[in-house]
């Protein structure tokens, strides 16, 4: 099957495109953009993989699925298009923490696409929503391939900083080989969960650049 995805990820995962549960997702994909508005646009599905490739993953972020509001998602968990104002309320959330950890002024914009940039994969563990419903493209495919994504990352690299915010996250922990990886837990920073006290002050910015640093490694210009 030729999935069109940057060539290292399409080598590191040429195993799943031949596997039944991907065609089968696959064809549930096109039949749900065929019928349905959906989320992202086709083309931006693979974003996170097509931005960040393989080799220069450094950091993995994992979010959910992608927003379910028309114009917010383009492939990149927690990312929002440029012209998209006020921030969804975890984004807003993430600014504020890495604020009061390093600083940082608040982004004009919420496209995290110079983070990818930089080696930020910023993974959703289903790539695709139908608009106005969350979590509608669950359980059909999609994490079972991101799950594969994230054992090649912890099974060929070394050094990446794993962060894993809420439980959804949190269940990917046994994926990943902490011998050689730092994993880095909190609560998810969606309101719900940040205005209990689960998520400000965790300092995942510059715990990850200081992990970075130590190992030699170009921090994040977050």
């Amino acid at each position: 099957m030729d999935v069109q995805i940057e060539p290292s990820w399409k080598e590191i995962l040429k195993e799943e495109f031949e596997k039944p549960y991907f065609r089968r997702l696959v064809d549930f994909v096109k039949e749900e953009y065929r019928h349905h508005l959906c989320l992202p646009k086709g083309k931006d599905i693979f974003n996170a993989f097509n931005t960040t490739p393989f080799d220069r993953v450094k950091v993995v972020i994992l979010g959910q699925d992608p927003y379910p509001t028309p114009g917010h998602a383009h492939g990149l968990c927690f990312s929002v298009q440029d012209h998209v104002k006020p921030f969804p309320g975890s984004l807003q959330n993430i600014f504020r923490e890495l604020h009061d950890d390093l600083g940082v002024p608040i982004p004009e914009t919420g496209n995290l696409t110079r983070w990818a940039r930089q080696g930020v994969f910023l993974l959703n563990v289903v790539l695709t929503v139908r608009a106005y419903k969350p979590r509608s493209h669950a359980g059909k495919g999609w994490e079972e391939f991101t799950t594969a994504a994230i054992k090649k990352i912890s099974d060929l690299k070394e050094n990446v900083v794993f962060l894993l915010w809420g439980n959804d996250a949190k269940k990917k922990m046994p994926l990943i080989d902490t011998s050689k990886h730092l994993v880095l837990t909190s609560g998810h920073p969606s309101p719900l969960s940040a205005n209990k006290g689960y998520w400000f002050g965790n300092r995942h910015f510059s715990k990850t650049n200081e992990y970075l640093k130590a190992r030699g490694l170009a921090p994040i210009e977050w």
